[in-house]
């Protein structure tokens, strides 16, 4: 005979699997990962320290000062001038008749540019010759010369006699702190003068002598940075001066 159920035990049954439940799984707690540093590879290694023995050099080329042209070899060329006729201008060097010719000579900075001396210039003040630099055109060299002088005057009336002709020698006088002369003669016997005036205006260099009836005078001008920077050039181109013939 078939047994019946009660409903009791089915809701029994059905109750003691409902409340018996399995916990989920906890994850484990979060951990960052751990980054490692690797060793640079040897290329890489290489090529970061030529990458930065470049940097260096580049940083030392640019903070390390050029020197100036003042520190460098320079050169000359001769200039060979006639004291002659307005229409005799010459050059420099490889001109036989123009050294045939010559009355005195000097050396010219190699660079330096030549200014044709006009005629007036040549009948009012007797300036037979200039050259310049054409970085800074007042940085230059040029001579004079007066007829009708057998020998030289004293030291100071030279001097006098060569600023009533020159207006920026009287300013260059007038506003020096000091200004120097003394004689000396050449490997001939000729007899120089030689001068110095120092001041705010620049500074110049004063060559005079007589010969062959004629008192010759060489200047070289400079302002005072040009005098600073060039003054080794400056004055061998004053002591480059010399009467010949």
């Amino acid at each position: 005979m078939a047994s019946i159920l009660h409903p009791s035990s089915f809701l029994s049954s059905t109750s003691s699997s409902t409340t018996t439940t399995t916990k989920p799984p906890v994850p484990p707690p979060f951990s960052r990962p751990q980054s490692t540093l690797s060793p640079l590879s040897k290329p890489l290694l290489t090529k970061l320290t030529t990458t930065l023995t470049a940097t260096a050099i580049a940083t030392t080329i640019l903070t390390t000062s050029l020197p100036s042209l003042a520190d460098s070899p320079t050169s000359f060329n001769i200039y060979y001038g006639t004291a002659a006729s307005a229409a005799n201008y010459g050059g420099y060097g490889g001109n036989s008749d123009k050294k045939a010719s010559a009355e005195y000579i000097y050396d010219v900075p190699d660079g330096w540019k030549e200014r044709l001396v006009s005629k007036v210039e040549k009948g009012t003040n007797g300036t037979d010759s200039e050259f310049y630099n054409p970085k800074k055109k007042t940085e230059k060299e040029y001579l004079t010369y007066l007829a009708g002088f057998r020998q030289l005057a004293p030291k100071d009336i030279i001097l006098n006699n060569l600023a009533l002709s020159d207006v920026n020698l009287q300013d260059l006088i007038a506003n020096a702190d000091g200004v120097t002369s003394e004689e000396r003669k050449d490997e001939n016997g000729q007899l120089y003068y030689d001068y110095e005036i120092d001041g705010v205006l620049g500074h110049s260099l004063i060559s005079v002598t007589c010969a062959n009836n004629k008192l010759y005078a060489h200047f070289v001008n400079a302002p005072a940075p040009e005098w600073k920077r060039d003054e080794g050039i400056l004055r061998h181109v004053h002591q480059s001066f010399k009467t010949v013939g």
